[in-house]
């Protein structure tokens, strides 16, 4: 199962006219103007779906900012994209698939197999000379039937003790750098990591180019995180961007587990403990 697409096989496919359903999700924390600078240019054809409504759940303090949307709602909204049975998505954003990598592995949770990250984004379309357009696209409303349960997940009682009793081998925190050692934290209320965690920011799944790194550059930079033995956990801020982890991880061969709930979840429970430091 492929995780990726590049822009020349997108292009070769709206050329040829195969059906593909192409969704902009472009969002960032503390940036609500993700709709916005769809409008103003995408890639020709692409349907804006929007993070905080259809990718998440209501947030709350004991589950997190971003829980995983109802089952339900995420089939009445992939029916809204125009998604049907059969269709290939690609999903895209302008930052690397940071935020599209969250509609990635929600719809391989829910059992929609042929799901796509256009490597790159939007920025390499761009830098190809790929055209852009703007205003809003809609396409008529799909009949796609979406389950639950397809991807593996992690709570907090399989995270509470990694070192005498733990679910997994190696649990992945891919925040950066310093809101893992406590040095920073701009929204959650405690700073730090989960203990027992290791520090793998997502952004060094990336080259300078927005692109993911190679196979064989992601096995080792996993490798020498531990990462290859064993089973796998990733969590994040909110559960986002742990997304983009596993479709790394799954580019270098290792299957691995989402904390939906993430930092946020962990930060906001009476009583779980907090670690610091490198």
């Amino acid at each position: 199962m492929k995780t990726l697409m590049d822009v020349q096989e997108l292009q070769d496919r709206m050329t040829s006219g195969a059906q593909t359903i192409l969704l902009d999700v472009r969002w960032a924390l503390g940036d609500p103007h993700g709709h916005a600078y769809y409008r103003s240019a995408h890639i020709p054809g692409a349907v804006y779906v929007d993070m905080e409504t259809e990718l998440c759940g209501p947030g709350a303090p004991g589950l997190g900012r971003h829980p995983l949307p109802d089952p339900d709602a995420l089939q009445e909204a992939a029916r809204q994209w125009g998604l049907n049975d059969g269709d290939t998505v690609v999903a895209y954003d302008a930052t690397g698939n940071l935020a599209a990598a969250r509609l990635w592995w929600l719809l391989r949770n829910a059992g929609f197999p042929s799901v796509r990250l256009l490597d790159g984004g939007l920025t390499a379309w761009r830098a190809a000379g790929f055209g852009v357009e703007g205003g809003d696209e809609r396409h008529c409303v799909g009949s796609v039937h979406l389950s639950s349960g397809h991807m593996p997940v992690l709570s907090v009682p399989d995270l509470t003790d990694l070192t005498s009793r733990p679910s997994v081998d190696v649990v992945l925190d891919a925040r950066a750098g310093e809101r893992f050692r406590g040095e920073l934290e701009p929204i959650d209320p405690r700073a730090g990591h989960i203990p027992g965690a290791v520090s793998a920011p997502t952004s060094e799944n990336l080259g300078e180019d927005g692109r993911f790194r190679s196979a064989d550059e992601l096995r080792r930079r996993f490798r020498e995180l531990g990462a290859d033995r064993g089973s796998v956990g990733v969590y994040c801020g909110s559960g986002i961007t742990a997304a983009h982890e596993i479709a790394a991880l799954e580019i270098a061969g290792i299957e691995a587990s989402l904390f939906p709930g993430s930092w946020s979840q962990w930060s906001t429970t009476d009583g779980l403990p907090v670690a610091t430091g490198a």
